[in-house]
């Protein structure tokens, strides 16, 4: 069957009818719901491990179930179940609906015509012969071993999923996606006098397999295994307040945590957020302008559609540094009179939606990289970020540097063994002094209230005043 018809055929087949859908919303609304909804879906993935040349793992699963919420006042009904058919989602669609206390009546609901979005794709994951699966995993092992002697551990990853789903509600929405993600990462550890050091780099993006070209999967694992080696000579990082520059993209996360989980709706009208009741103000440098955008195509956070079948947008949540607006969903936006931005997204069927961010990053500005670090006479330059924690009340966060440098006389000179950032996020926004023009994204996975999606994050290269190190000299 040629490629075109088979994933056309793909797209339209029905997870659920039409009429079934509108069977089962009435049936939720039926107890005097104020708002229903119903999201069916089917993810299929597989993954491929190489683990000191072995192959540790090679696998595939495939998902299918459905999840209803019936909203009655301030008070949320949820049911999952992985019966697709009338009689499993109707049994799901009365769990929910017990919430409901006031009776009400039968309401009739008639959804609109069907949006389809599909990922652009090339080579679907799925046709991809599991053997040349393994040639990539083994090229990456023997160019990240080629790099250097010191490399003794190497672990190489790749995993993709697609995921179909369709949304409809009481409100009429009547939305489907078909979603495919690809993603590959290596990890590389290299053994000198000092000990052990670790070097890792990942490719992902919402688009098929030909992202993961020979040329691409050998460029990041001979990334990973220079950046190990790099840091055999790490000596321990100086400890104080210090200005940081902060490498285009590697950054990102920075912002994603201390500033973005602050600018979700449910965290504002819970007024647990430094940002609540701040829209209008100065907030942070003018150099700042934060956008939250899950309309890159390809980037690792993009969605046409959010998990609520509103179409994914462009939000400029900082504008020169004024607060202009908030992230939602579409339950806090219809509470608060306005329309939901697309952040609505949810890990599975399993889950309720919530707020959450999709690829958040701060503008280019005009500034050249080169020279802000030239500028800087003594700090720290980070190549790369590990995780971290964030106090949304507070704004208050802690970062591991996982790749990290100082900058002597203007120079990028010595390594730095792995240490951390601490600050406030609102503080470090105030701080932003300069912007360079070399914007790069990274992808990332974004942990909240239980639940796991897809992030990308990005910023050019950028430079702090002053930010907390936690170094050990």
């Amino acid at each position: 069957m040629p490629w075109s018809f088979r994933y056309a055929l793909l797209m339209n087949s029905t997870l659920v009818e039409r009429d079934v859908l509108e069977r089962v919303l009435r049936e939720a609304m039926g107890h005097g719901g104020d708002f229903a909804e119903v999201f069916v879906e089917d993810r299929s993935t597989s993954s491929a491990t190489l683990d000191q040349r072995r192959v540790e793992e090679l696998s595939s699963g495939r998902d299918r179930g459905a999840g209803v919420r019936v909203v009655v006042g301030d008070t949320t009904g949820f049911a999952h179940t992985a019966d697709l058919s009338e009689r499993g989602l109707l049994r799901a669609a009365q769990a929910a609906a017990s919430v409901a206390r006031g009776g009400g009546g039968v309401r009739a609901v008639a959804l609109d015509t069907l949006v389809e979005r599909r990922t652009r794709v090339a080579t679907m994951p799925g046709d991809v012969d599991k053997a040349r699966k393994i040639e990539l995993l083994v090229h990456a092992d023997d160019v990240a071993r080629s790099t250097g002697a010191a490399i003794s551990q190497v672990q190489v990853a790749l995993g993709d999923s697609t995921r179909r789903f369709v949304v409809a509600n009481s409100e009429g929405v009547y939305a489907a996606d078909h979603q495919v993600r690809t993603r590959f990462n290596i990890s590389c550890i290299a053994t000198g006098d000092t000990g052990m050091q670790t070097g890792y780099r990942p490719i992902a993006g919402t688009r098929g397999f030909e992202m993961l070209s020979p040329e691409a999967v050998g460029e990041a694992a001979s990334g990973a295994a220079r950046q190990a080696i790099t840091k055999l000579d790490a000596r321990p990082a100086p400890s104080g307040d210090l200005p940081v520059v902060l490498a285009g993209g590697s950054g990102g996360i920075l912002f994603h945590e201390a500033c973005g989980h602050g600018l979700e709706a449910d965290a504002i009208l819970k007024r647990s957020s430094v940002y609540a009741g701040r829209l209008g103000q100065q907030v942070a440098s003018p150099l700042v302008t934060l956008v939250d955008d899950g309309t890159v195509e390809g980037e690792w956070g993009y969605l046409a559609l959010d998990d609520e079948g509103r179409p994914g947008s462009r939000n400029v949540l900082i504008e020169n540094g004024v607060l202009t607006d908030y992230m939602w969903d579409h339950l806090r936006a219809r509470k608060e009179g306005r329309v939901s931005s697309g952040n609505g997204r949810r890990q599975s069927y399993q889950h309720l939606p919530m707020v959450r961010m999709t690829n958040t990053y701060l503008l280019e500005g005009d500034a050249d990289a080169e020279e802000i670090i030239a500028q800087t006479p003594r700090g720290v330059y980070v190549a790369q970020l590990g995780g971290g924690q964030v106090n949304t009340a507070t704004g208050d966060f802690v970062f591991g540097m996982t790749a990290a440098f100082m900058i002597e006389n203007g120079r990028i000179t010595t390594p730095l063994r792995d240490c951390n950032l601490i600050g406030n996020g609102p503080d470090v926004l105030q701080r932003v002094d300069a912007v360079a023009s070399d914007f790069s994204m990274t992808p990332g996975t974004c942990g909240k209230d239980g639940q796991s999606v897809p992030v990308g994050t990005g910023q050019a290269t950028m430079r702090l005043t002053g930010v907390t190190i936690g170094g050990a000299a």
